[in-house]
Formats: C-alpha cells, sequence, structure tokens
C-alpha cells in the first residue's frame, strides 16, 4: 500500500511490472489485485526500492506468502493477450 506520506513525485508508476500502482484522488494507490510485490519479475519490490519517501509498506489487510504471490503471477501473466507470431516464410 502506499500511505498519505506520499509525495505524488511518479516515479513508482513506471516501475511497476504489473501495472498494479495508478494515481488515486490525493495521491498513487496500489491495486492489491495485481500486486505481486514484484515475484515473477524482480527479487526486490522495485516501487518500495525506488521511493525517494519509503511511504510503500505492506498492506497488513493483503500480507500474502511468497507462493501465493507467485500464484498471482502466474495468473496475470497467463490472462496476458500474446503477441501474434510473425509468418514464417
Amino acid at each position: 500500500m502506499i500511505t498519505d506520506e506520499c509525495i505524488n513525485c511518479d516515479v513508482c508508476e513506471p516501475e511497476c511490472p504489473n501495472d498494479a500502482i495508478s494515481m488515486g484522488e490525493s495521491f498513487y494507490e496500489i491495486d492489491p489485485h495485481r500486486c505481486t510485490e514484484c515475484v515473477g519479475h524482480f527479487d526486490e519490490p522495485q516501487c518500495v526500492q525506488i521511493c525517494p519517501v519509503a511511504c510503500i509498506p505492506v498492506n497488513p489487510a493483503h500480507v500474502e506468502t511468497r507462493p501465493m504471490l507467485m500464484a498471482k503471477y502466474e495468473r496475470l501473466t497467463a490472462a496476458a493477450p500474446l503477441e501474434p507470431a510473425a509468418p514464417q516464410r
């Protein structure tokens, strides 16, 4: 989650590989249904690594284990549309 200490610096949103971060009414928010804490993409959550004010703690209402986050990553990536393959000649 992103706390109200967020300064809306815009650095976290483009770093999220799951498009889980978006601008809320007053500051950025994280969609817990899309956030995998970067499991499946990186070793550490990229938003936490880049945040200049350290306002992104784990949301106590959405604590998930690494296996749960990996399962969510697999669901999210399986649902992504695949680019059509180029025709072979």
